[in-house]
């Protein structure tokens, strides 16, 4: 179970800016984790739990869990809980998650996943089979059934990037949409811009769609299709965080 820390206040007892509070948070579950104290499969406190053992506000921690799942550090299980996931080997292309909403260029990170996602839905639907597609059919699943809630989507997303890339039968793929692309999903940052509750649901309905049409094209061996239609979803991507960020 997670122990809260002052260390989430400054020294006159008043909450720190909502970065740093985020920051702090994501820190100490860190250390939590790599110190062993909470084990793969562990949950983790719950929302409520983590408001009143940090003090912080949910959105806070809604933010911090979404940069731990973005990291491959934890893992959201619709109606059961967030939980300690397997990590990875390190490699040079690891993230630390508070790097995620950071310094790093977000955008040039999705010119390269331009490149890299549409050959890799190519070869996916040259090369993928039955349960590969079943792979990606249950995370678009989850991905619909959690709309409207926003750091609920972000684990499925990256589910679908990932089964794509597996179904590619190139490792490399994987393995750097694993430590580089997928630690940049965007919404992780388009959800602190001031983009309408209203709108926001439709908005992720929208990339869903997308991932529908992705889909579709792999699982009817349409490499030319599937190449635009991935192409056309990352482009997509980039436009509307380039939108969020002028907006923002």
């Amino acid at each position: 179970m997670l122990r809260s820390s002052n260390a989430l206040f400054e020294p006159s007892g008043q909450p720190a800016a909502r970065r740093s509070l985020t920051t702090e948070l994501v820190d100490a579950i860190r250390l939590q984790i790599e110190s062993a104290e909470l084990r793969v499969g562990d949950r983790l406190a719950t929302e409520a739990e983590m408001v009143q053992l940090f003090n912080v506000s949910r959105t806070v921690v809604r933010e911090a869990l979404s940069k731990l799942q973005a990291a491959g550090l934890v893992e959201t299980r619709h109606g059961i809980g967030t939980f300690v996931a397997e990590t990875q080997p390190r490699s040079l292309f690891r993230l630390d998650p508070g790097d995620v909403a950071g310094s790093i260029d977000a955008l040039a990170v999705l010119e390269l996943r331009i490149s890299l996602e549409t050959e890799s839905a190519g070869l996916a639907a040259s090369r993928r089979d039955k349960t590969q597609i079943a792979e990606m059919r249950q995370a678009l699943v989850e991905f619909e059934h959690n709309v409207g809630q926003a750091t609920e989507t972000i684990s499925p997303d990256i589910r679908f990037h990932l089964a794509v890339a597996n179904a590619t039968g190139n490792r490399y793929f994987v393995e750097i949409l694993t430590h580089l692309g997928m630690h940049m999903i965007p919404r992780t940052r388009i959800t602190r811009t001031q983009i309408p509750p209203a709108q926001y649901a439709e908005y992720l309905t929208r990339v869903n769609r997308e991932h529908e049409q992705i889909c579709d094209a792999i699982e009817r061996g349409d490499a030319d299709s599937a190449r635009t239609a991935m192409r056309l979803h990352l482009i997509n991507s980039r436009e509307r965080l380039r939108r969020a960020q002028e907006n923002s």
